[in-house]
């Protein structure tokens, strides 16, 4: 049952219908209402290792050792960080992103598929000579994925710039153990710090060597990491007791959706997920976090933050890839649209995803699902 009285969004000004570098579709500025003289260049800055993903599709079950598995598509794509400033730009975040890029023909491709397909800004990011790009092949069989990855050390100076470019928010991915300096560099300027944090492979699960948590507004771990990173016995006294530590904790529940607690206002929230058939669930953490960053920013709502980055990221696994998955606000509309169109909706349901109305265009010729083409490196259509 999904309840909810929460307002719908109102942007004041109205929302802002703009195109996209290399992409036919409309495209909404959810920010208009908040953006003024003077703000930061940019809404979200990030940094990290940019992949070449390669992602076949159409497999009938795992690959099996000692034979030969035929998969019925591929297509190719930048993942690791990219995925995330994918996932920014598309929901219509203004993106700068710090990565080093290979000197070879796939460092190339995923400049460009960033620069020109996403409008993402690479001026803080780099070509680095004699260093070949990070390749993942990812194989999607049964809703789940298993990945290879390979790849030399990054080159010995770091992506990230000793002045990162004023911005109004900033993801960061948490180390056990490591600082980085531009994380506090940043918040000292007043860049709003989102955080996450991938497994901790010593097994400590300290809080306190999350040392850059003190600069973060928010912190979005999964209901495992958080449990154990506070020893709590369930997702959501893991979250209270983050807040301890951060601000605003956002603790992922998986099928069951999210969790949130902001420390600041007192404030708690809980959406269920929507429920899909996943083909893939690759990039789907940062598509949920780009989702979260882009509520958060525009000022709304604890809730409607919460469903609006559950329903990314409930479309993004329903395509195959990471950053290709991502979806944008032609998506977001075609959704919110088909689901009013269903007879028998439960109305609250549908009350939880009222805020929608205000943003998202009001018509769009194409039909829904929409099938994403999925880009192969030579070619501009799919395999």
């Amino acid at each position: 049952m999904i309840a909810s009285n929460a307002p719908a969004v109102s942007s004041g000004k109205g929302p802002s219908y703009i195109g996209r570098t290399g992409q036919c579709q409309a495209q909404v500025d959810p920010l208009a209402a908040v953006r003024a003289p003077g703000d930061p260049p940019w809404d979200v800055y990030l940094t990290g290792t940019v992949f070449l993903d390669i992602v076949f599709t159409g497999l009938g079950s795992a690959p099996v050792r000692g034979t030969e598995s035929w998969a019925r598509g591929m297509g190719s794509s930048p993942g690791g960080v990219a995925n995330m400033a994918t996932a920014l730009a598309r929901l219509g975040l203004r993106t700068s992103l710090a990565a080093a890029f290979g000197d070879d023909h796939y460092g190339e491709y995923c400049w460009d598929a960033l620069e020109q397909g996403e409008g993402i800004d690479l001026s803080p990011s780099r070509t680095a000579p004699g260093w070949h790009s990070p390749v993942t092949v990812s194989m999607a069989y049964e809703g789940e994925r298993t990945m290879v990855s390979h790849g030399h050390e990054p080159p010995p100076e770091e992506p990230a710039p000793d002045c990162p470019p004023r911005a109004r928010a900033a993801v960061a991915s948490l180390e056990p153990g490591k600082r980085a300096p531009w994380i506090a560099q940043a918040a000292s300027h007043g860049t709003r710090i989102f955080a996450d944090v991938g497994w901790d492979e010593t097994g400590a699960w300290d809080l306190a060597g999350l040392a850059d948590l003190e600069h973060c507004e928010a912190f979005l771990p999964n209901a495992e990491e958080a449990m154990r990173y506070t020893g709590a016995r369930c997702p959501r006294e893991a979250a209270h007791a983050l807040t301890e530590h951060v601000p605003l904790a956002v603790v992922t529940l998986g099928a069951e959706g999210a969790y949130a607690v902001d420390r600041r206002t007192g404030e708690t929230a809980e959406v269920p997920a929507i429920e899909v058939e996943a083909l893939d669930p690759t990039g789907a953490g940062d598509v949920f976090v780009a989702g979260f960053v882009t509520g958060t920013l525009a000022g709304w709502p604890l809730a409607d933050r919460l469903a609006f980055a559950g329903l990314t990221a409930a479309l993004s696994v329903q395509e195959f890839g990471g950053s290709l998955s991502a979806p944008g606000w032609s998506e977001i509309g075609a959704w919110w649209r088909k689901v009013q169109s269903v007879d028998g909706q439960e109305p609250a349901a549908l009350r939880r995803y009222a805020f929608l109305a205000g943003l998202v265009p009001e018509t769009d010729a194409r039909p829904w699902p929409l099938r994403r083409a999925v880009p192969t490196i030579g070619f501009g259509g799919s395999a």
